[in-house]
């Protein structure tokens, strides 16, 4: 029997070494990783998304996207012909995103975030993963490499100002009830992690070794 490919998409900013803990039976999955590449110039995210699926070399795969990522294989859906589509740590449409990301549409506040600053690891371990888990810099540090300015900017507008109102039926959604970026209480139909906060693919791995096969299977 064949082996399932399944490929790993990390979150705004952060490398696929977050999926290091992934350990998926290796005589029923293929695991590839995916990771951010610096957009075009004014690109959206449609663009963006047929130049990443062009990574993917397997039909039939597997597309697991956490956060920014989640939002990202969604996108990249009508360019393969995938297995499935699941999401971790996400949104399936705009109307799931917090009040603050929803004002930060409205006012272009997000315009005014010194991603140039991002640099600095404290602000980006900040943004990229909330409050609760700022004082593992050092553990982040590992996680994060996109950095730059171009990127940060472009990431943050295209996630904040996703066009999708419509929720994707077919995509399947893993969520915790702890997340602190994307609370749980707005995400409608989704698998929970109890206590799963928003970097629970590092926090809860044991979790996801025991149950993603399952899913991916189902």
């Amino acid at each position: 029997m064949s082996k399932i490919p399944v490929y790993f998409m990390p979150g705004l900013a952060a490398s696929s070494k977050i999926f290091e803990f992934i350990d998926l039976p290796k005589d029923i999955f293929e695991v590839h990783l995916l990771d951010w590449f610096t957009p075009n110039l004014n690109e959206t995210l449609p663009d963006y998304a047929k130049r990443m699926a062009k990574n993917v070399h397997h039909e039939n795969a597997v597309l697991i996207g956490v956060s920014f990522g989640g939002v990202l294989v969604q996108e990249m859906k009508p360019f393969l012909n995938s297995r499935k589509i699941i999401i971790v740590s996400s949104i399936r449409s705009n109307t799931e995103l917090p009040g603050r990301m929803k004002l930060a549409k409205t006012t272009k506040a997000y315009k005014l975030i010194p991603t140039g600053l991002l640099k600095d690891v404290d602000m980006l371990t900040k943004f990229a993963f909330g409050d609760v888990l700022k004082k593992k810099l050092k553990l982040y540090e590992t996680y994060l490499h996109m950095r730059n300015k171009e990127y940060l900017d472009w990431a943050i507008e295209q996630m904040i100002c996703w066009s999708r109102a419509k929720i994707d039926t077919d995509v399947i959604h893993i969520h915790g009830d702890a997340d602190e970026v994307f609370p749980s209480k707005n995400i409608k139909e989704f698998i929970n992690v109890k206590g799963g906060t928003h970097a629970m693919i590092l926090s809860k791995y044991r979790w996801f070794n025991t149950n993603l096969p399952k899913i991916i299977l189902e």
